[in-house]
This record gives structure tokens, C-alpha cells and sequence, in this order.
């Protein structure tokens, strides 16, 4: 075709649009309406609006309620100079007033533009319901306050108004079509990237208005600055050699190379393994295979859970381990118990292999993969030997030891991980439409023959959560309404404490916290469920000494995020204490790691045990990089803490996985794993929270030699003077005995004379006293008269 030919063609193309054009303006243009409803007609301007993909209603919705959520930043921010002298806070105010009006004019030009309104009119009423906006009354309050009072309310409600744009944002891109203009696109990037990084800003001077010495302690793997308060630290063991990367101990990050620099240039990272400022890092982390996890005690001797495999310790005179031997089997979870001869391990990552191997499976369907429980002869403690496996369909996660006899064990399997292929486990069946046997919402039962452990089997799946004729009978997922926590499904428990003299057991199971009988072990009953609008994910349960109460930790965040700063509420990712009531749950109250954490700390509510001071629940507890923190909750409603350990972050550039993973109080000592650096121990020191006499009587305490996690039995303590006068010093704090009378009655017990004894016995008799009070003088009574007639 030539040249001129191309022309006349184009010409005859273009007539035949304008002729078409033409007769389509004699054509109406319909838009038809809901079935039921009337079609309308429309203009072919209007037409064309309707067909303009630029934007979409989601779009213009946004722009059109960020406006009033900036314009209540701008309220605040010019409070600001007015009512404080604090220059940073005066400065971030400049900075809010500074971005907030220009983006402000910036979405309402985008509006005018495309011919928007710039007042959403569906939100007249409801501007205070947007997230992160400030309520009536919170105005007030900060329009009130002033100096540090007013600083601090300000950064509370600053940071909550740009989490809740960050929020805003997020739910912008998750609906379908928006952000194709690409202006609105770039501006929605500026806005979250600008609020997010004002947020890490106003979190740290926040965190700086505490006056807690674990506020702002300097970063390090080895050299990390520590803060302590009524506890010594006795030893801190490195992890032992073949249990870390020798090339990266703290487990770092690859770095990536700079544009100018070789790959294999290793100067950027110092001999500690961290990484100089401005580091750019790789996206993934290394797999947690040198983790730290959880800790069983027997006699002298401790075993430490490893994502690698185990370590086991001697403890000699003074509490202090001394590696035996350490057992290499890769495959996560690591949580071991023991029983006698036989130490039980939880293995749930699908890299497990059955013959411990490190290379790891690979394949989809292997007949090599290990998920479940290992049983392990440890009665040669330098050379354990695996003799038995229970492949299960989620893994285990944690496992109870709820039942032992002269034959057998009784294990509880919580699997929390995906489900496996029934190609490589026969019965292994997903929650497929209409089927019943999924291998959700439900538990295993595994019997351990002490005399054949390699004949250990799974006798039964209970339904624990049923209700109602429903597998599914609890917690279904997601919000509790306005303003609360998204909480998992209830398909699993991540823990299951047992408190066999009870026949109780506590679990913490994802969206619910229950309560099991389990007076027939081989069938536990759940006899009551709770919920918390504030909790993300039941982690942890743990029993008071009579087992009256129960301490449910959140796993808010998973325990890779900052979920312990200062702006973060304080009853998400708590604890949630229960009395236990005719044998329900009956809330009492929140316990949260008091000492606000930066936001280069993951920091979680994670495991811990029962200090056992007679008369008082004390409750050591790990908070991953939260450190250590004691809770004493003998008032369910008002814990509160009265002894800590914390570490400076493992890095200062971002969150890196280390802190506690567990704390356990063990025969006077309390042992910590620390995911990322070893094993800690400490001793408790006297202080106005607890006495001499109670720390001592609480390493008299006896429970039979042996700690498993998530098994509990009840202590007791001896007919001794340190129990009776630790009676002694609790009933003098509580103002029901004079200093005069107590120490009399110290003096009487050190003195040992029978006669004396007797007659303080009478006269702590006639102590008035009520509830936990009138427990402690009848103890003390009791030990009085024992004492006198030894």
C-alpha cells in the first residue's frame, strides 16, 4: 500500500467514527438499575466518568476522610506550644504542622480536579469513629494537661492517629482497583512511609519520658547495656560450640553488598557480628536453627531445647550448669520434658528428618520427614539415643506429660503447624467441604510404653473445642467489634499446662482460653472457654501453686514484633489472670511488662513458672527482648511487678530474634534461655518487695525433683524457721502484727525454746484476719506448734 493509499484510508477511517459518533448522540445512553429499580439515562460525558479507570470510589473515599483525620493532627499539634517546653516534642509538632497542612491542600486540589467533593457526605456523623482519630473527650483531656503530663498524652494520641492512617492506607491497597493514577499512588506511598517513620520517632520519646532504667539501654550481642533490680546474675553461658554460627553468632541478616563494593568484603561487620550503621540488609533472616527454646529439670541435672537439638547440664552446688553432652537434631521446635529415663522432644518444622539428619528434606511427600514427638534413652546422660517417633499430622509445637505409671507414659501433642499430605501420612485430611475427620480442632493422645518406647502411639484425637454437635465449637476468628484485637481461629492449643492433682488442665488455644477435666487423662473434658476482645493468640497457661488461678499469656505480634513499646496498649499482648471458680474461668485482671521496649526488640508475654514463697503467687516470667520480669499477682486485680532483667536490643538497626524464651524457677534459682545469646541464671535478692526469710523458704520448697514444662504439681514446704518467719514478715507488711510482735516472734522461732513457741502460737491465733491473710496466720500457727512439739 502506498503512502497516499495509507491517507485515504486513515480519512475513510475517520469519517466512519464521526459518522458513528454522530448518530450515537440520537442514541440514549442507559444505565440500568438494581433488579426492581428503574434505568436511568445519562450524558456521553457522564458515560465516559462512569468508564474512567483512573480512579475508583475507594479512591476518592480516601482522600476524602484523610482530610479530616490530618486536619485533627493539625488540632493537636498547635496545642503543643502553648502547654510544653519540651523541645523534641516541639519539634515533631512543627513537623506534623509542617506535612499535614500541605498534604491536606494536596488532596483537596486531587479532589477538585477530578470534580470530587472534598467532604465525604456519609461522614458527618461518624468522623470520630475513623482509626486512629481522637474522641471528644481525649481532646479535652489533652487541651487540659500540660508539661509532662501533656507531652505524654500528646505522643499517646499522635501515635494512635498515625498508626490509624498507616491502617488506612493498608486498606486502601487491599481493595480491588485503587491506586492506579499514579500521583495517588506516589502520595499514599509518602503518607505511610512518613507516618510510619514519625511514629518509630515519637514511640522513642515516649519511651524516654519513663524514668526505667530498661529504657534506652544500648544494643549489643555479647556487650549489650543490662539493667537489674532485686535479682543477681549468677552466670550467662554462651551457647555451646556446634549451636551457632560461628560466622554469624547472633544471627544476623545477610548484608548486601554496596554498589561499590565486593560481595566477599566483610568489613562492614564488627567481631561481635554486628553490622555498622547504614547496613543494607537482605529481606529474609536466617532459619531460627540455633534458637534457644524451652528447659526440663531433673534432679542436678538441666536439658535446654535447641531448633538444633538439646543440650544437657550438670548443676553443681551453687545452681551453676556445667555442660554433659549435646545432642544434634535439627527440625525446631525443640520443647523437651523428661521422665525418668526418657526425655520427649517436639519437632514440628517440616525440615525434620528421622534419623536427625541436618541436610533437611527438601521434597514435597518424603518418607524421611519427622513431625511430631521424639523419644529419646537418656539413662547414659553423654549418650542419649533416639528410640522412638510419633509422626503426627500438624507436628507438635508443645507436648504435656499428663499421666506416668509403671508401665507407661500419657502425652498431650499440641501441632500447630500445616497439615501434611495424606500421601506421606495416611489420615492426614485438611478442612476440606462436608468432612468431619479433619485434622483440626483437635489434640493428640500418645501412650509411651516405658518397656518398648518405639511402640508409641497416638489412641485418640479429642474434639476438644466441640460444642453443640460442631467440631468448630469456639472462637471463629477475627475481630470482637470496634476498637479490639483480630484473634486466631480456635483450631488448636498452643500449650496445655496439667495440674494432675487437680484433674485440671489449663490450655491456651489460639482464640480461647479453657479448662479441661481430665480425670480420665485418655478423654479430657473441656469444662469451660473464654475470650479476650484484647487478646491475638492464646499462647501460655500457667497455674498458682493450689491451682485457684490461672495466669493466660498473648503471644501478640508472634514474637517477632516491637509489641512492648510505649504507645502499645497495655492490656494487648498481656497476661490475662483467672480465679477459678466452681471450676470456671472468672477474669480478675491484666499483667503487661511495665518498662516501655524500643522498636528494635521483638517483645512478647511468653513462658514462665510459679516462684514458690509460701502465702504469695509470684509468677517468673520471659518476655523474649522484654528480658525478664517478676509479676506478683496474690491480688488477681492488681499484679504488679517487683523484680526484673533486661538486655539492650541484639541490634540497634532492626529487630533481630533473641531475649528469653522461656524463665523457670528451679531449686533456688531461676534458669533463662536466651534464643539468641545462652543460658542465664539467677539468684533472688532481698528488697522491700520480698524478705531474706521468703527467698529462703522458697528454695525449700519441694516438688519432687523434677520441672517439665506445662506439668505442674503443687509444692510444699518443711516444718522450718525460715517458712515461719517468712509467715512472719508477710503479716507484718500486710499491718496485722507490729514490729514489736514480729520480732518477738522471729526471736522465738531462732531461739527454738518449745514453751515460747506454744505461747506465740496462742497469741497468732488471735490475729484477726481474712481471705489469703487469715491463710498465712493459720500456716504460721501451724508451723509454731509443729516446731514446739519437735
Amino acid at each position: 500500500m502506498t503512502k497516499v493509499q495509507l491517507l485515504v484510508g486513515a480519512a475513510a477511517s475517520a469519517m466512519f467514527v464521526a459518522a458513528n459518533s454522530a448518530s450515537a448522540q440520537d442514541v440514549p445512553i442507559i444505565v440500568p438499575g438494581a433488579p426492581g429499580e428503574a434505568s436511568r439515562t445519562v450524558s456521553a460525558e457522564e458515560a465516559s466518568k462512569i468508564a474512567d479507570t483512573g480512579y475508583v470510589e475507594a479512591d476518592v473515599r480516601f482522600m476524602q476522610d484523610m482530610i479530616p483525620h490530618h486536619e485533627q493532627a493539625t488540632v493537636m499539634a498547635r496545642l503543643v506550644e502553648s502547654r510544653t517546653n519540651n523541645a523534641d516534642v516541639v519539634e515533631i509538632a512543627g513537623r506534623i504542622l509542617l506535612g499535614q497542612d500541605d498534604e491536606i491542600e494536596f488532596m483537596r486540589q486531587w479532589l477538585s480536579d477530578r470534580g470530587e467533593a472534598t467532604v465525604n457526605p456519609h461522614m458527618a456523623h461518624g468522623m470520630h469513629m475513623m482509626k486512629g482519630m481522637a474522641s471528644a473527650e481525649d481532646l479535652a483531656r489533652l487541651t487540659a494537661a500540660e508539661g509532662v503530663d501533656f507531652d505524654r498524652l500528646f505522643l499517646e494520641l499522635m501515635i494512635a492517629h498515625h498508626e490509624g492512617a498507616v491502617d488506612m492506607v493498608e486498606e486502601l491497597r487491599w481493595t480491588y482497583g485503587t491506586g492506579a493514577d499514579p500521583v495517588m499512588y506516589e502520595f499514599v506511598a509518602d503518607v505511610e512511609n512518613d507516618q510510619s517513620a514519625e511514629i518509630t520517632k515519637m514511640n522513642l520519646l515516649l519511651a524516654g519520658l519513663s524514668a526505667d532504667p530498661r529504657v534506652g539501654l544500648a544494643a549489643g550481642f555479647r556487650d549489650a547495656g543490662e539493667a537489674i533490680s532485686n535479682l543477681q546474675l549468677v552466670a550467662a553461658l554462651p551457647k555451646p560450640a556446634g549451636f551457632f554460627d560461628p560466622a554469624n553468632p547472633a544471627g544476623l541478616p545477610a548484608v548486601k553488598p554496596s554498589d561499590d563494593e565486593d560481595e566477599s568484603d566483610d568489613e562492614s561487620r564488627d567481631d561481635d557480628g554486628q553490622d555498622n550503621e547504614g547496613t543494607a540488609w537482605h529481606e529474609r533472616s536466617p532459619l531460627l536453627s540455633f534458637s534457644q527454646t524451652d528447659m526440663a529439670f531433673q534432679g542436678d541435672k538441666i536439658f535446654v531445647g535447641n531448633y538444633h537439638g538439646f543440650n544437657i547440664y550438670q548443676l553443681d552446688g551453687n545452681g551453676i550448669p556445667q555442660l554433659l553432652s549435646s545432642v544434634v537434631c535439627p527440625g525446631g521446635q525443640g520443647d523437651v520434658s523428661v521422665v525418668g529415663d526418657l526425655l520427649i522432644m517436639s519437632v514440628e518444622q517440616t525440615r525434620g528428618r528421622r534419623d536427625c539428619g541436618r541436610q533437611g528434606i527438601a521434597e514435597d511427600v518424603s518418607a524421611d520427614r519427622f513431625r511430631g514427638i521424639r523419644i529419646f534413652d537418656i539413662s547414659d546422660l553423654t549418650r542419649p539415643r533416639q528410640v522412638g517417633l510419633v509422626q503426627t499430622c500438624r507436628g507438635s509445637h508443645t507436648h504435656s506429660v499428663v499421666d506416668a505409671n509403671d508401665t507407661r507414659l500419657l502425652v498431650y501433642v499440641s501441632g500447630t503447624g500445616s497439615i501434611r499430605d495424606e500421601k506421606e501420612l495416611a489420615g492426614c485430611v485438611g478442612e476440606e467441604p462436608g468432612r468431619e475427620d479433619t485434622s483440626l480442632f483437635s489434640i493428640d493422645v500418645v501412650e509411651i510404653p516405658l518397656a518398648d518406647p518405639a511402640a508409641s502411639r497416638i489412641t485418640s484425637s479429642p474434639r476438644i473445642f466441640e460444642k453443640d454437635g460442631r467440631i468448630a465449637g469456639l472462637w471463629s476468628g477475627g475481630d470482637h467489634g470496634e476498637g479490639t484485637q483480630e484473634t486466631y481461629r480456635t483450631d488448636m492449643c498452643h500449650d496445655i499446662t496439667v495440674f494432675p492433682t487437680g484433674n485440671l488442665a489449663a490450655g491456651a488455644c489460639s482464640g480461647n482460653g479453657i479448662i479441661l477435666d481430665i480425670s480420665d487423662p485418655y478423654n479430657p473434658k473441656r469444662i469451660d472457654a473464654v475470650t479476650d476482645n484484647g487478646f491475638a493468640y492464646w499462647h501460655s497457661a500457667t497455674f498458682n501453686n493450689d491451682g485457684t488461678k490461672v495466669v493466660f499469656t498473648d503471644e501478640w505480634g508472634g514474637g517477632g514484633r516491637a509489641r512492648c513499646r510505649a504507645s502499645d496498649p497495655k492490656t494487648w499482648g498481656a497476661n490475662a489472670i483467672y480465679d477459678i471458680v466452681d471450676g470456671k474461668l472468672d477474669f480478675a485482671g491484666y499483667y503487661k511488662l511495665p518498662a516501655p521496649q524500643s522498636d528494635e526488640e521483638n517483645c512478647v508475654a511468653h513462658n514462665g513458672s510459679v516462684v514458690p514463697v509460701p502465702g504469695r503467687d509470684l509468677f517468673v516470667q520471659a518476655w523474649y527482648q522484654g528480658g525478664m520480669s517478676i509479676m506478683d499477682f496474690t491480688d488477681s486485680s492488681k499484679a504488679h511487678e517487683i523484680a526484673f532483667f533486661d538486655r539492650g536490643p541484639v541490634n540497634e538497626e532492626r529487630i533481630v530474634s533473641g531475649g528469653y524464651w522461656s524463665t523457670y524457677y528451679y531449686n533456688g534459682r531461676i534458669y533463662g534461655t536466651e534464643i539468641s545469646r545462652g543460658l542465664d541464671v539467677f539468684a533472688l535478692t532481698p528488697s522491700e518487695y520480698l524478705s531474706e526469710n521468703e527467698i529462703a523458704a522458697a528454695a525449700l520448697a519441694n516438688a519432687g525433683g523434677t520441672f517439665n514444662p506445662q506439668q505442674q504439681y503443687p509444692v510444699r514446704w518443711p516444718i522450718h524457721a525460715s517458712v515461719a518467719k517468712a509467715y512472719v514478715d508477710q503479716l507484718e507488711r500486710a499491718g496485722l502484727m507490729d514490729a514489736a510482735m514480729a520480732t518477738s516472734l522471729r526471736d522465738a522461732v531462732d531461739g527454738g525454746d518449745a514453751q515460747a513457741l506454744g505461747s506465740m502460737a496462742g497469741v497468732v491465733e488471735k490475729v484477726s484476719a481474712d481471705g489469703r491473710n487469715a491463710m498465712r496466720r493459720d500456716a504460721l500457727v501451724e508451723q509454731l506448734k509443729a516446731m514446739a512439739n519437735s
